[in-house]
């Protein structure tokens, strides 16, 4: 499998550890669940992306899973963060939105999903840590935008739409900077119930 995922790295990184432009996003550890689930929309056409499309057109669903699986079992570190300054107030908002959300706009803390460390919550989602800034920009935008999508009823683009973009761009900076714990897993188990339904969370659900 490591020599069929070369086909996956030769964008994704050396054993998909992601590249230093900031675009493309990482594999290895990632929730398996997550990235089938990627995986399958490339391939459905809910997430836009025509090079990913045609790579994985014709590869069966047993395949799509194996290649998740062979990413998330690579535990590998991750680079240092780049420094991406903010001021007080900023790092205070931004803060606030990914901890404890803003119940006035509607919007769920970010760690309510994405787990306390912000590390995802296996089987199905992603960490926050780690990623750069302009990847996390991009995917917000394009929940915002409608380019991507997720299995009904999409969790993420309803936090991404009602999210005021000052605040899409202090969160994004915000989550680049953070440190990443030298072994960094998602998440086993939820906290507590999910704050959305998200159809892509099997058994995702309202408190």
């Amino acid at each position: 499998m490591a020599q069929r995922a070369k086909a996956c790295t030769g964008c994704h990184g050396p054993q998909g550890r992601s590249r230093p432009d900031g675009y493309v996003p990482r594999l290895a550890g990632k929730p398996a669940g997550y990235l089938h689930e990627q995986l399958s929309a490339f391939q459905e056409g809910r997430r836009r992306h025509e090079g990913m499309a045609r790579m994985l057109e014709h590869l069966s669903d047993d395949m799509l899973r194996a290649l998740a699986e062979h990413f998330a079992s690579l535990e590998l570190p991750y680079p240092a963060p780049v420094a991406v300054p903010l001021a007080p107030d900023q790092a205070r908002r931004a803060e606030q939105l990914v901890r404890q959300g803003d119940p006035a706009l509607g919007l769920p803390a970010c760690a309510a999903c994405h787990g306390a460390a912000l590390a995802g919550v296996a089987p199905h989602v992603p960490g926050l840590l780690g990623l750069p800034v302009d990847y996390l920009n991009g995917q917000l935008g394009a929940w915002r935008q409608g380019h991507r999508r997720a299995r009904e009823p999409d969790c993420m683009a309803q936090v991404a739409r009602e999210m005021p973009l000052a605040d899409v761009a202090l969160v994004s900076r915000w989550l680049a900077t953070q440190p990443v714990p030298a072994t960094l897993r998602p998440a086993t188990a939820a906290q507590a119930s999910w704050p959305l339904r998200c159809g892509s969370i099997r058994g995702g659900h309202t408190p």
